[in-house]
């Protein structure tokens, strides 16, 4: 049996998102790029982390229902609520023995908010 790799290796996917958040008495757009990182020690037998259709796939069908969406109106007041939500609904489609890394939300002015399990 081979000895597990002393390497992590990571691999990521990233999607548009335009939501619209309640601040006050006021509404706020944010365009975002979300970015999804799974790890794991060693690679697969293909060579790989994870299977990237899969994990595209998983990210497309989590953010369809909140694209261009008043987020107050989802019970999200913000986005560390958002991206907290992205993770827990992700986690389950990263197979063992990789895992969910991160959930990053990246704004139009390059501010990142990343959250982990």
């Amino acid at each position: 049996m081979p000895s597990p790799s002393p390497h992590q290796f990571e691999a990521a996917v990233t999607r548009p998102l335009s939501v619209v958040f309640r601040v006050g008495d006021r509404w706020e757009g944010h365009d975002y790029t979300v970015e999804v990182i799974a790890a794991r020690q060693g690679l697969d037998g293909f060579d790989v982390v994870v299977d990237f259709r899969d994990l595209e796939a998983a990210l497309d069908h989590s953010l369809a229902p909140l694209q261009g969406r008043l987020l107050s109106d989802l019970g999200l007041d913000g986005p560390l609520a958002l991206a907290r939500r992205l993770l827990a609904e992700l986690a389950p489609f990263v197979s063992a023995p990789a895992h969910l890394k991160e959930v990053a939300l990246t704004d139009g002015t390059g501010r990142r908010l990343a959250v982990s399990p």
